[in-house]
C-alpha cells in the first residue's frame, strides 16, 4: 500500500499571499488610472471656443423629429372615459363634466378591471398635447401611450381617461 509522502518543508505561504496581493493592488490601481482618464472632461482648445463663439451652431438630431401639429382645439378630441375603482356612475359624472369643458366624449362605461390605483389619461399617437391638456383639465398627473386596448375598443377617440381610486 501506497501512502502519500509528506511535503518535508513548509509551504511559504505567507509570501504568495503577499505578491498575490501587491499584483492585484498593481492592477487595481492600473484600473483606476484608466477610468480617471476615460472620465476626466476634455479640455478644449482655444480656437475651437472662438469658432463656436463666432457663429451659433444649430443641434441636428440624426432621428428625424416627428411632424409638429398645432394643438387641436377641445371640440375635436374624442375621449373615452372609462370606470376603474368600482365607483358607481364615476365614468358618467367624469364624462358630463369633459363634455362641459368642450370635449367630445366617445362613451362612458365601466373598464375591464375595477382595481386602478391611480386615474390616467392615455393617448394614441399623435395626440400627447391634447392627452397633456386633457390631463391638465381633469387634474390627473399620469399621461401614457394606449396599451392594451384595442382601437375597436376606443371607439374612434384619440385620448382615455381611466378613473382610479386616486
Amino acid at each position: 500500500m501506497q501512502h502519500a509522502g509528506s511535503i518535508p518543508t513548509s509551504f511559504p505561504w505567507r509570501g504568495a499571499t503577499f505578491v498575490v496581493g501587491a499584483i492585484a493592488a498593481v492592477e487595481l490601481a492600473a484600473l483606476i488610472g484608466i477610468g480617471a482618464v476615460h472620465l476626466a472632461p476634455k479640455p478644449v482648445k482655444a480656437h475651437a471656443v472662438a469658432a463656436t463663439q463666432a457663429r451659433p451652431v444649430a443641434h441636428v438630431s440624426k432621428e428625424a423629429a416627428p411632424p409638429s401639429h398645432p394643438l387641436r382645439a377641445r371640440a375635436s378630441v374624442h375621449v373615452l372615459v372609462l370606470n376603474g375603482n368600482r365607483v358607481q356612475g364615476a365614468a358618467a359624472t367624469e364624462a358630463a363634466r369633459l363634455q362641459s369643458a368642450g370635449y367630445r366624449v366617445a362613451g362612458a362605461e365601466n373598464a375591464q378591471r375595477h382595481d386602478y390605483a391611480r386615474s390616467m389619461v392615455l393617448y394614441v399617437p399623435g395626440w400627447v398635447k391634447e392627452a397633456r391638456r386633457l390631463a391638465r383639465d381633469t387634474g390627473i398627473r399620469l399621461v401614457a401611450p394606449v396599451d392594451g386596448l384595442r382601437p375597436p375598443a376606443l371607439k374612434g377617440s384619440k385620448t382615455v381617461v381611466i378613473l382610479g381610486n386616486s
